[in-house]
């Protein structure tokens, strides 16, 4: 049994910050090395995800670190509760791991963690995992999403080749979240501000109101979940595109903490894309 649960236990990588950087108001990019990055690999995607490994409060772990150990020895409510993001960039030379936070002062877990974190600082994480990579068959690229998703958005527009047709559409929360992305000629990066609008009102209005060019379209679409539900229902339904040209899901979900929306996911994209199926 303890075979088994070994084998089913992913192995925790554990790196040092090597500098950070508060790039905007709500966003803290922090950089990671170490010999616990030996043997990682982060370049087939854009989307790559590493899930940070947070300690509960009033707990620590026997060195070395094993998770299934502690799988297998400590109840479930002393396990580290992890927090999914995204890779902005992997650089194999230098052996250097770049990752964005978005931080709202105290709120949360990771955010205010990652704004006081300093050089030399140690941290642990799983993966990573990832999908999705622009298609170079593709006519045309459609990437949207909000803060969470602006991460795995730039990391594609950086890969876009030179004659590359995208439309790029981000929500943010104001003019001072908008960040430099090196693209190509061809990309058009439109920057929706939210203000006091709900999460996501404005991709949905931006997303319906564009004029998709024709031919076809790759779609990379996340953020908060019922933003991501009407896209899925318009782009599926109103603009007839095939699921096997989408990647889209939501990262996060208004009203729920992060451990209550992981654990409903799964279910929760089945019965939109069921519901959606017998509308089609």
């Amino acid at each position: 049994m303890a075979e088994e649960t070994a084998r089913r236990t992913p192995q925790a990588r554990e790196v040092q910050v090597i500098r950070t950087e508060r790039i905007t108001p709500h966003m803290v990019r922090l950089v990671l090395g170490g010999e616990g990055l030996e043997g990682f690999d982060a370049s087939e995607f854009t989307d790559h995800y590493i899930k940070v490994l947070f300690a509960p409060d009033g707990v620590s772990y026997a060195e070395p670190f094993d998770m299934a150990r502690i799988r297998e020895e400590l109840p479930r409510e002393q396990w580290p509760v992890t927090r999914t993001y995204t890779v902005r960039a992997w650089d194999p030379a230098l052996r250097e791991l770049t990752v964005d936070f978005v931080v709202h002062g105290d709120e949360g877990l990771a955010g205010p963690w990652a704004a006081r974190a300093q050089p030399g600082e140690t941290i642990r994480f799983l993966g990573p995992g990832g999908g999705y990579a622009p298609d170079p068959a593709a006519d045309w690229h459609l990437l949207a999403g909000d803060e969470s998703a602006l991460p795995a958005i730039a990391a594609a527009l950086e890969r876009m080749p030179a004659d590359a047709l995208v439309h790029a559409l981000i929500e943010v929360s104001g003019t001072e979240e908008e960040q430099k992305i090196a693209a190509p000629a061809g990309v058009s990066v439109s920057w929706l501000h939210r203000g006091e609008r709900p999460a996501g009102d404005a991709l949905i209005d931006a997303v319906r109101a564009l004029d998709f060019p024709s031919g076809t379209v790759g779609a990379f679409v996340h953020g908060e979940a019922g933003c991501v539900k009407e896209l899925r229902r318009h782009l599926r339904l109103d603009r007839g595109i095939p699921r096997e040209q989408l990647s889209i899901s939501g990262y996060w979900r208004l009203g729920q903490t992060d451990e209550a929306w992981r654990a409903a996911k799964r279910e929760w994209n089945a019965q939109v894309e069921a519901e959606q199926e017998r509308a089609a």
